[in-house]
């Protein structure tokens, strides 16, 4: 059975073209969206978002190709790009009827979330970007040796047909290997959740490889072409990391600057599920960006 969020109504809502996402809602007030990452689902925000619910509506979709959402065939480069992803968002909370409202992702939302933010400023209010790095910046600080701890971004940006076979012939141990690798608290993923993400995750390997491969294509050049025209981030922006930039030699939040006008950046010393982890400081942060 596919979990939710307990106390929120699951609905099905019409983002980008064709595609529909399953869309978890609940809370009365000014709309506030959650983007989950990889390799999880909508539910990651479970905790967090109960608590906004409070005071806001808030709304939890499954991306595109994760989930419960459609997962359309990758019939080209944009299929997945997170413009397009962007766009269902955008289209999802214009269908329960939010023109704006205040975008939060972690990992593969925070990039959805970024570029809805630049695409769409008239929309976004307020951003929030949990543990990742702009696309561009991202490709720019791996190098040499370092660069084994983002090996599956290498692994996932090869051309249809290579990586998805190898994943499937043993994806609940490449999926596992992120949920073990990248928490400091196992015990925050407790085991009936584990196995959704597992389970989602192997139901949608040829969506998430694409998600993947269209960061180090279209994304990029997105990204690029933003950088040379001086497109940048114009709303409230936060970003929280782990320290990232002490173990790879940079520095993160000079090159988070380099996007936003308006930029607060945490160093949360947690691991990298930290909706999951430190939930309370995760809604703290987001309440505040909101007053902002």
């Amino acid at each position: 059975m596919t979990l939710s969020i307990p106390g929120f109504t699951t609905r099905r809502v019409r983002g980008a073209g064709d595609v529909v996402l399953n869309v978890a809602v609940g809370g009365s007030g000014s709309p506030i969206v959650l983007l989950h990452g990889f390799p999880e689902t909508h539910v990651m925000w479970r905790h967090v978002a109960a608590d906004l619910a409070r005071d806001h509506t808030v709304i939890c979709p499954d991306l595109r190709g994760y989930g419960a959402s459609d997962k359309p065939v990758e019939a080209d480069e944009h299929t997945y790009s997170k413009r397009t992803m962007a766009a269902d968002v955008v289209a999802v909370a214009a269908g329960l009827g939010f023109d704006r409202f205040a975008l939060a992702g972690h990992d593969r939302g925070a990039l959805v979330a970024v570029r809805a933010g630049l695409d769409h400023p008239d929309a976004v209010t307020h951003l929030a970007s949990l543990d990742v790095l702009p696309t561009l910046d991202m490709w720019d600080i791996l190098r040499g040796a370092d660069a084994k701890v983002a090996w599956h971004l290498y692994l996932m940006a090869q051309p249809p047909g290579v990586a998805e076979p190898m994943i499937a012939g043993a994806s609940d141990a490449f999926f596992a290997s992120f949920l073990d690798g990248w928490t400091s608290a196992p015990e925050a993923i407790p085991a009936e959740y584990r196995a959704e993400y597992l389970r989602a995750s192997r139901e949608a390997i040829p969506s998430i490889v694409a998600d993947y491969r269209a960061s180090a294509g279209i994304d990029l050049e997105h990204d690029r072409e933003d950088r040379a025209a001086g497109v940048r981030l114009t709303m409230p922006t936060l970003v929280i990391q782990q320290d990232w930039g002490a173990e790879l030699g940079y520095d993160a939040q000079a090159l988070w600057s380099a996007w936003s006008d308006d930029l607060v950046h945490r160093t949360l010393h947690a691991g990298h599920f930290m909706a999951e982890e430190s939930p309370e400081r995760i809604s703290a942060e987001l309440r505040d960006l909101v007053a902002r």
